[in-house]
């Protein structure tokens, strides 16, 4: 379903997360995860590079053995409590969907948690919040642990920070 223009997306997100291992971080004290085949590798903080023009949750980009990597902090993009770095926070660099193929997108998280394994009894839906919610990341909010876990598609959300064509959305305020 599309969103017009200055409306929040209202359907739930066209992927539904698939049994499978996935990765647990925080942000904002909260548990995320997402598909372990995406993640290439975890690694501390960088120093980051600033990129002109780019939203607040762009933090700029990264040189990673020669390659440059954009980096991007999801606390930030989800308009969540952020909080100073510390020892714990690093930098998920997952593989997403790209035009020309797939690249390299880094994520800063306050801490990854574990690699958890979920069947499909352990994964339920995103949620309808009836279009008060933005929740075209979120394939789905696993139930297997002691504490939810939402999980998140990262080919949308870098598809979406870095796409030209991007819908505005209440967030921008465009």
């Amino acid at each position: 379903m599309d969103a017009t223009p200055g409306q929040r997306e209202a359907a739930p997100s066209l992927t539904q997360a698939q049994p499978g291992k996935y990765l647990t971080f925080r942000l904002a004290g909260e548990r995320y995860g997402v598909p372990v085949l995406a993640v290439r590798e975890i690694i501390r903080l960088l120093p980051v590079t600033p990129v002109a023009s780019m939203p607040a949750h762009v933090r700029g980009v990264i040189n990673l053995r020669g390659k440059v990597i954009p980096l991007v902090d999801l606390r930030i993009r989800f308009g969540l409590a952020t909080t100073p770095d510390n020892d714990r926070t690093c930098i998920i660099v997952a593989q997403v969907a790209a035009a020309a193929g797939s690249r390299a997108y880094g994520v800063v998280v306050e801490g990854v948690e574990e690699v958890v394994a979920l069947k499909a009894d352990d994964i339920e839906p995103t949620p309808d919040f009836g279009g008060a919610v933005d929740v075209r990341f979120i394939t789905g909010i696993a139930t297997s642990a002691p504490r939810l876990t939402t999980l998140l598609d990262l080919d949308r959300i870098a598809a979406a920070d870095f796409s030209a064509a991007e819908p505005p959305t209440a967030e921008t305020g465009a």
